[in-house]
């Protein structure tokens, strides 16, 4: 189809803007710890976040860059919820009954709340920027391509612009929640990286995020023209505007 139906209801898009969200979540927090995976190093989080690419491609690819641009948005609000939750359950005093570890008289459970989810505004708000550049710009490049190729050749989309998407998102998130130390860092200053691990942190994320993006392109496959066939839509973005601040579908 040429043309997007105003108002139209899909059945499936439900399904895949909750599970972009989930992966948003979900990773933000698991990006608190930096983990050593076979000769790579990484933020915990980079498990699971290159399936919110995939998500996008799959959003802009059958439904359109303004469905996409839409559950972005939506990702980005709930994604600030927590950061707030988190923000303001932290500056809580805590109960004196729960908080102290039988034990451990020099530690505290809000001690350790703090370690681990205290840094959790800092990493969001570096995601937030992030994916907001990555995320708009994968979208942009894999909807220009799509126009390009007349809908052929799907992966060469899906992996050129994970290839642009990645390298924006992944340089603005590790120098943001890992190396700077200016106002963000107000949050957890102590979670400052040295500039040769960040660099490190950089290459391993890109690598991984963009070799899950390879080898996940026959599941992408099977999933899009699923999805085509299910909701009879096959999107093409040849008058669609980019601006990522509008927020009408």
């Amino acid at each position: 189809m040429n043309a997007q139906a105003v108002g139209r209801a899909y059945r499936y898009i439900d399904i895949v803007t909750a599970a972009f969200v989930a992966v948003l979540l979900i990773s933000n927090i698991a990006s608190t710890k930096i983990v050593a995976f076979g000769q790579l190093t990484f933020d915990g989080g980079t498990l699971l976040f290159p399936l919110a690419y995939i998500f996008g491609d799959i959003l802009t690819e059958v439904y359109g860059y303004t469905r996409a641009r839409r559950v972005i948005w939506i990702g980005f609000f709930w994604l600030a919820v927590m950061a707030l939750t988190l923000s303001f359950v932290q500056a809580l005093p805590p109960d004196p009954q729960w908080d102290a570890i039988e034990g451990v008289p020099n530690w505290t459970r809000d001690q350790s709340f703090a370690l681990i989810l205290g840094q959790t505004p800092r990493i969001v708000i570096a995601s937030l920027l992030a994916y907001f550049a990555g995320e708009f710009v994968n979208s942009f490049v894999l909807a220009k391509m799509k126009v390009w190729t007349n809908g052929r050749y799907l992966w060469t989309r899906t992996i050129g612009s994970t290839l642009v998407g990645q390298a924006v998102d992944t340089g603005v998130f590790v120098v943001i929640a890992f190396l700077i130390a200016l106002p963000v860092a107000v949050f957890a200053p102590e979670t400052a990286l040295p500039p040769d691990l960040v660099l490190t942190i950089f290459i391993s994320n890109y690598v991984f995020k963009v070799a899950v993006e390879v080898l996940f392109t026959p599941l992408t496959y099977l999933v899009v023209n699923g999805l085509k066939r299910a909701e009879d839509e096959d999107y093409f973005d040849r008058n669609t505007n980019f601006n990522p601040f509008i927020f009408r579908v």
